[in-house]
């Protein structure tokens, strides 16, 4: 069984540093009127988000600048997640980690818009440790253009079946996620969904979205570990 969990808003909590660091990123390289605010950033992966940014700010999306706004987003997240306060494990978190990593039968994986370094950065900003997942798909892994998130769910698959040597059919994946678009992604896979209500969206909305199954958070460890790991 494969378990595959977004990050922001599922796992954890950045206070929005992430957004104004793409912004912050953004002034340094193009200037002052760089503007983030229009932009909408929940559940997107970080390329479509830099593609918003570019055409919204009149900027060409061109891979130099895209290389360049990656590189100046990491320098501007780090030193804001340092901040005291700034990062945190949503409630529930570590305990169902530590759970479902006891499974024997389990693996459990990142599927996650963001880019891998900058990931990877708040995670352990919040204390979870990235080396605890054995599969992980970044924001920048779709091989299609324009990427999109549905196209994610197959890598991770694939990066299972080549790690374990063997197939997990995609109704024994299931993907952890807070928005409608993690919920889509999942369906468009046929893969289970387990809806968090953590972000921005309710559980109506998640449910409405078509979650199997939708928390309004992680905290009731062994209910949402039996929902996850079922028969596994």
């Amino acid at each position: 069984m494969l378990l595959l969990f977004d990050i922001d808003g599922t796992l954890l909590v950045t206070k929005g540093s992430g957004m104004r660091s793409m912004g912050d990123a953004g002034r340094e390289l193009f200037g002052p009127t760089f503007d983030e605010s229009k932009t909408s950033f929940a559940g997107r992966l970080d390329p479509l988000i830099f593609a918003d940014l570019f055409r919204e700010n009149n900027i060409p999306a061109t891979p130099e600048n895209s290389a360049a706004l990656r590189a100046a987003y990491r320098r501007h997240l780090e030193p804001k997640l340092a901040l005291p306060g700034t990062g945190r494990a949503l409630p529930g978190v570590h305990a169902l980690l530590s759970r479902v990593a006891s499974h024997e039968r389990v693996t459990m994986g990142l599927l996650t818009g963001n880019f891998c370094e900058t990931g990877r950065l708040k995670l352990r900003a919040c204390g979870i440790d990235p080396e605890q997942f054995e599969i992980a798909v970044w924001g920048d892994h779709s091989p299609h253009d324009p990427p999109a998130r549905s196209h994610l769910p197959a890598i991770g698959l694939e990066r299972y079946r080549r790690k374990l040597g063997k197939d997990v059919p995609s109704a024994h994946a299931t993907i952890i996620g807070d928005t409608p678009f993690d919920v889509a992604c999942a369906l468009a896979n046929g893969c289970r969904c387990l809806g968090v209500a953590t972000g921005q969206f309710s559980v109506a909305q998640l449910r409405d979205a078509g979650a199997h199954h939708v928390v309004s958070d992680l905290t009731d460890t062994e209910v949402v570990a039996t929902w996850l790991v079922g028969n596994a």
